[in-house]
């Protein structure tokens, strides 16, 4: 494991990231790096349940993101991309958007459609067109999937369709990380050029934020 120590921010702890390169633990730390929160990283390879065991002792489920906020054994402990986004940003006061404020119904929605409809279909054209032994890869799993991925754009295209330049108009919040970390996998498996005109660019304009860029060279450092 490759570690990167920063001051927490956690009262009596520290808020602590295990992250894979550019994997859905990509989208924490994205966060951190735009909320400017410190942390601590630790890098591990991936997948890590196969190559680093260890690691199951502290996250018996075996993925990533892994990330506490507090004391390992006493503080939060955490294991969904979005939902960690989402505790950030309540807990910074940024990056969100209020529940009384009109957007938040679209704000929630994108922050969990992210995962469970466009990075889902993803994982699965991962893993039976890679990762699998090539005995178990299934070129038509990984073929439907990856046009179900292509189909479920259409509701990120169509919102950003009134030119708007993030999801919720001129305010970028942790939605938009979430959605967008979709967008760099999909650039992964090489089906960037499948989306729409207006989702392109949009991502675009995400991996040119100042965050993004930090963010990539965190993983880098670490």
């Amino acid at each position: 494991m490759n570690m990167v120590r920063r001051p927490g921010f956690a009262k009596g702890g520290t808020v602590k990231l295990w992250h894979c390169r550019d994997a859905r633990s990509f989208r924490v730390l994205w966060a951190l790096e735009e909320l400017g929160l410190p942390y601590e990283l630790v890098m591990l390879p991936f997948p890590p349940r196969w190559l680093e065991p260890s690691f199951l002792e502290i996250n018996p489920l075996g993925t990533i993101p892994f990330f506490t906020d507090g004391p390992e054994e006493a503080g939060v402990r955490m294991t969904e991309s979005a939902a960690i986004c989402q505790y950030l940003a309540e807990k910074a006061g940024r990056l969100r958007i209020a529940p009384d404020d009109p957007r938040y119904g679209d704000y929630l929605n994108f922050l969990h459609q992210s995962d469970a409809t466009l990075t889902f279909p993803q994982t699965l054209v991962l893993r039976y067109s890679l990762l699998e032994k090539p005995e178990n890869r299934n070129p038509k799993v990984a073929s439907d999937y990856r046009r179900w991925f292509i189909a479920r754009t259409a509701w990120t295209e169509r919102h950003l369709a009134d030119g708007r330049p993030w999801l919720m108009g001129d305010d970028f919040t942790v939605a938009d990380i979430a959605v967008a970390y979709a967008f760099l996998l999909a650039g992964t498996l090489g089906d960037q050029v499948e989306v729409g005109a207006d989702s392109l660019a949009y991502w675009e304009r995400s991996e040119a934020r100042e965050g993004f860029q930090r963010a990539r060279a965190a993983q880098t450092a670490g």
